[in-house]
């Protein structure tokens, strides 16, 4: 039968995730970067020894090996260049998963958050009933600001008083007042002449006439 059929595939091993695979293709890149140096390192030294060189023949062995070096660092940078590329994808498609769950998560909550919004209005809020609360804070307001005129009221003055009648009375005052200041600027009794008569009616009194009688 195994033979007919063949024999099942077994399961391999879970895909690495994108961040595993960037890691992976990270060092690589590293690597790359290792020998890139390792081969600018070379190419200065034959630099150094083309500019000291005088043979010909020699010189011209040592652009050869220049050159050799030159392909393997252009090789390994082109090589570099792709797995950055497929690095910076992979990258991008983290991202946008990581972006996607983000939302996904985002509308859970705003899903739960609305439901329990709506149980708390159903149980616990009623329209009707903050109404109603609104209509007595504003009748109690009414009531504080009675009783504060009520309290703030001046006793003093009755309330059956026109101001036509304080008018009035205040024109009395004010010529009592009027009265009063006359009287201050009166002289003083004492300093006030005595009226006499204009002429005398009895006739003047001598020495001899005001002797008395007998002497």
């Amino acid at each position: 039968m195994k033979r007919v059929f063949g024999k099942k595939k077994s399961a391999g091993p879970p895909a690495p995730s994108l961040s595993d695979a960037s890691d992976t293709v990270g060092k690589r890149v590293e690597h790359m970067d290792v020998k890139i140096a390792a081969l600018d390192k070379e190419l200065t030294g034959y630099k150094q020894k083309l500019s000291t060189t005088k043979n010909p023949s020699a010189k011209k062995t040592i652009q050869k090996r220049a050159i050799e070096v030159l392909k393997r660092k252009r090789m390994y940078e082109q090589q570099r260049d792709m797995l950055m590329g497929q690095q910076f994808n992979m990258d991008q498609a983290a991202f946008g998963m990581d972006s996607a769950k983000a939302t996904v998560e985002s509308v859970a909550a705003m899903k739960a958050a609305n439901t329990e919004l709506k149980k708390h209005m159903k149980t616990n809020l009623n329209v009707d009933d903050v109404d109603d609360l609104a209509d007595d804070l504003a009748e109690m307001m009414e009531e504080m600001n009675e009783i504060n005129e009520a309290l703030g009221r001046n006793f003093a003055t009755p309330e059956d008083v026109t101001e036509a009648e304080l008018e009035a009375e205040l024109d009395l005052l004010e010529d009592e007042f009027e009265d009063l200041d006359g009287a201050e600027d009166a002289a003083p009794s004492y300093l006030q002449e005595a009226a006499l008569p204009e002429n005398p009616t009895a006739p003047l009194q001598t020495a001899s006439s005001a002797t008395p009688a007998g002497l």
